[in-house]
């Protein structure tokens, strides 16, 4: 009797098993893409909106509301001393590295003293990878990385900024095209068109762990100058000024020179000057130019000299009146 009323007990607990497995298997499933398209079906998408969409009717991209995925906190606080600075109107430096791929050069002059490194991509014949490589070895030098790439171009500007650049600065701008063509490349969206594809600069060992996060504070904090230097730029100074996201305008000293056909301090070099000049003070932008051109009025930003220059410069502050005084042999590869 007893082994009848078990085996009755665990039929009926097998029983309850299965009915439970049965209910929990026919329990409806929340779908994994609740909002996705019905499988070979046309969604109507282009046309309509899902309910609780902010964008509503027919897609309209001119008229498409931004979302608040990637806003800055509230209460953010800019974190490039360089942009700090230029807020403020105080001076900026910038120290440049021509053609050196060797890490210890780099960080020396990023400690130098300067508010951001120039690393040259116009002239040099470096890659992005030896930039990458310099720039992630000291990141937190006094100095923080810039960089003049060669021309207002998406793959020039997106290797400077996933590689972690801070100050993007582009030559030759010639037309208020351009310059919106620099801008968009430079900022994420809305205000640009950058692409969130990574880099180096997404790392917490770079910016990554800046307060706010790197995507969503990175648009208030780069610095972006473009370099008038042709004649076709002098006539559009005023429109390539007031681009918004330009943070300065820089009066090329050396091209407006080289395409204008005269020197420094002729009537005509210093009316193409003037022009640059007169664009950023109406458009309320900063003004950039040589290191020379310091005390020059309403020039608060500098390109200084290059590394090699920089050694030169302070072995000689270095030795004083020992510098250069070297023996002169009478004979051999040393006699003078």
């Amino acid at each position: 009797m007893k082994n009848l009323i078990l085996a009755t007990l665990a039929c009926a607990g097998f029983g309850i098993a299965v009915f439970a497995a049965q209910q929990t298997q026919q329990a409806p499933q929340t779908p994994q893409f609740p909002l996705a398209a019905p499988a070979g079906s046309d969604s109507g998408a282009i046309t309509r909106a899902p309910a609780g969409a902010v964008n509503q009717g027919p897609f309209d991209p001119a008229n498409w509301k931004y979302g608040a995925a990637f806003n800055p906190p509230a209460a953010s606080r800019i974190w490039n001393p360089v942009k700090l600075k230029m807020m403020r109107g105080d001076k900026v430096t910038g120290g440049t590295v021509f053609s050196a791929t060797d890490p210890a050069i780099y960080c020396a002059m990023a400690n130098a003293g300067y508010d951001f490194i120039w690393t040259e991509m116009q002239h040099s014949e470096r890659d992005w990878q030896a930039v990458a490589r310099m720039w992630r070895t000291c990141p937190n030098a006094k100095a923080v990385p810039g960089v003049r790439v060669a021309y207002a171009d998406e793959r020039e500007i997106q290797h400077a900024l996933d590689a972690g650049a801070l100050v993007i600065v582009v030559p030759t701008v010639d037309s208020k095209a351009e310059a919106i063509e620099a801008r968009n490349w430079t900022y994420f969206p809305p205000l640009g068109r950058r692409s969130n594809g990574g880099g180096q600069a997404f790392d917490p060992a770079m910016w990554g762990g800046v307060p706010g996060g790197y995507r969503q504070t990175i648009n208030d904090n780069i610095v972006l100058i473009e370099m008038i230097e042709t004649l076709e730029g002098l006539k559009e100074a005023d429109d390539i000024a007031k681009v918004p996201g330009v943070t300065a305008v820089f009066a090329a000293s050396g091209d407006l020179g080289n395409f204008s056909g005269f020197a420094q301090g002729t009537p005509d070099y210093e009316r193409a000057i003037n022009i640059v000049h007169d664009a950023a003070i109406k458009a309320g932008k900063r003004l950039c130019g040589p290191i020379a051109w310091r005390d020059r009025a309403d020039f608060t930003c500098f390109q200084a000299g290059t590394e090699t220059a920089a050694i030169a410069r302070g072995v000689a502050a270095e030795l004083g009146p020992l510098a250069n005084t070297q023996a002169k042999p009478e004979v051999g590869p040393f006699a003078k």
